[in-house]
């Protein structure tokens, strides 16, 4: 029985090229989507200033049932110090915003004074927030959409995305990385027909190298 002859160099290579090309392509389909939407808002947002945004805000107005009220009373947490408390929203209480105010706010955090609950309801591409006053039950939302170019660059920024959609960028960062690794071994593996692969790759290390100890400070 004869030992089997060693690989050669022709024979590593189309190893690595084979293996490298198919995580190349892998990533680079996970990844496809959200690069071109991270491309066109990074695009925006380097010109938010010459975006213009028309923000619509609604309010509404309404009042808590008595019963939905005591529950407040109850679970009302002491103040110390002039200090406003922080407790979860009542499951009641959200319930019926949910109900009669189609305000979602459920497992928020609601700031508790002696006499207003204030519940903050940010999201991607606008702001809301209700406040409660427990003397009366008065209840007051309003809601503040910038539209769908500020709903897109705050989903680049992860603000106000919520976990799932943290998560999701966690992913695509590491399909990114995959994808840019893999291709630099690919462009390693191919340099030696290409002579401008190496220039290439050094200029964008350094143009931005440059442009950031030369013009921002």
């Amino acid at each position: 029985m004869t030992d089997s002859p060693p690989a050669t160099g022709q024979q590593r290579r189309a190893f690595w090229l084979k293996h490298l090309h198919q995580w190349h392509w892998i990533s680079s389909a996970i990844c496809l989507i959200g690069m071109l939407l991270f491309a066109i808002t990074g695009f925006t947002l380097n010109h938010a200033g010459q975006i213009e945004a028309r923000p619509s805000v609604v309010t509404r107005h309404g009042t808590v049932p008595a019963d939905v009220l005591d529950v407040l009373h109850r679970a009302a947490p002491g103040t110390t110090s002039g200090k406003n408390a922080r407790s979860p929203v009542p499951a009641a209480l959200a319930e019926w915003l949910g109900k009669s105010m189609d305000v979602d706010a459920s497992g928020r955090e609601a700031e508790w004074s002696a006499d207003e609950i204030y519940i903050g309801l940010p999201r991607p591409g606008g702001d809301a927030w209700a406040s409660v006053a427990l003397d009366s039950g008065e209840v007051q939302v309003e809601s503040t959409s910038r539209g769908w170019i500020s709903y897109l660059n705050d989903l680049h920024k992860g603000r106000n995305t919520g976990r799932a959609w943290s998560l999701f960028l966690d992913i695509f960062a590491a399909a990114c990385l995959v994808f840019s690794v893999t291709g630099l071994f690919l462009l390693k593996l191919h340099a030696g027909g290409r002579l401008a692969t190496w220039p290439l790759v050094g200029a964008g290390l350094v143009v931005p190298l440059l442009l950031a100890i030369l013009f921002i400070h």
